[in-house]
């Protein structure tokens, strides 16, 4: 991971002064780099890593950091990681403008690459998370939205590229097809489950720990799976509360909100699908070999659930 980072760094420089200082912040705003090290997770589990892995992870990180940036700028988000968001201290413009160069980096770097298999997958993750983006931007305020609706979001905004940092790490090593696509089973149950824990945590985590502000989401009137589970179990009034905040947005029923969540056992319902999803993944790679690769793997899915931050 180390080498991956220096890749980054290496990456992401460049003559413009306004682009090394924001590329600078944003790598040293921390992160868990979990996409990287799924990539070298995935390629250990079948046999090696070497030095183009480290490339492959590198771009992998750059292309979730060029949407973190877009996202913050649309989302209006004033904190990440326990930092200010790049938005706040450079601006919106910087942050788009950035966040442009670091996904067009990105291209050059797969091209360097030189694996057209490898192309295929990021260039359809990448058009994936877009659309995963504006399907968000549809479903805010709309307290009608589907279960099956929302985890679309999920699935093409957040899954999508845990599946691809999975499956490149089994192509690379020129895995063979049926093990290509259980490890692309295990990466999209993983970033599924992912992201309905940072739901969860958005409703019911430490501000400090989670690293944003509590009820952010809510905020921005994105209906999560704990909300819709909510509404279909709650009283009238709590329903009402929640269509209220849903629709409108803003923060203003937060209390009443987080107790109708917990009073309808939502937060643990929403942690129950998220470790079947991570169970479901575990069991995709059950059949590879035995392996530190293999074991860290497993325990990231454990991890990914279990998590308070």
């Amino acid at each position: 991971m180390q080498k991956v980072d220096a890749v980054i760094r290496k990456s992401l420089h460049s003559d413009v002064v306004l682009i090394n200082q924001v590329a600078d912040y944003i790598v040293n705003s921390g992160g868990k780099r979990l996409r990287p090290a799924l990539v070298l997770l995935s390629a250990g589990a079948f046999g090696h890593i070497e030095p183009h892995h480290h490339e492959l992870a590198a771009v992998v990180e750059l292309i979730h950091t060029s949407t973190l940036l877009h996202d913050d700028v649309v989302d209006e988000s004033s904190m990440r990681r326990g930092k200010a968001t790049a938005n706040t201290l450079f601006g919106n413009a910087a942050s788009v403008l950035v966040g442009d160069f670091v996904y067009s980096r990105t291209f050059q770097m797969m091209v360097n690459v030189q694996n057209m298999r490898v192309m295929e997958v990021l260039a359809e993750a990448t058009n994936t998370i877009a659309e995963g983006e504006v399907l968000q931007l549809l479903n805010v305020h709309d307290a009608d939205i589907t279960d099956e609706a929302y985890l679309k979001v999920i699935h093409y905004k957040t899954a999508k590229l845990f599946e691809a940092a999975t499956r490149l790490g089994a192509i690379i090593c020129q895995a063979g097809t049926k093990d290509e696509i259980a490890m692309a089973e295990y990466g999209m149950r993983l970033g599924t489950a992912f992201q309905l824990i940072d739901d969860v945590l958005d409703l019911s985590g430490d501000s400090t720990e989670i690293g944003k502000n509590l009820g952010d989401d809510l905020a921005e009137g994105k209906p999560t799976l704990p909300l819709l589970h909510a509404m279909r179990h709650g009283t009238e009034a709590q329903r009402t509360v929640i269509r209220n905040a849903i629709e409108q947005g803003g923060l203003d029923e937060l209390p009443a909100v987080i107790e109708a969540v917990k009073a309808t056992g939502a937060l643990e319902h929403v942690r129950a699908v998220a470790k079947a999803e991570a169970e479901i993944g575990c069991a995709a790679i059950a059949h590879l070999p035995e392996s530190i690769y293999k074991q860290a793997l497993l325990q990231l899915a454990e991890f990914a659930v279990t998590r308070s931050f």
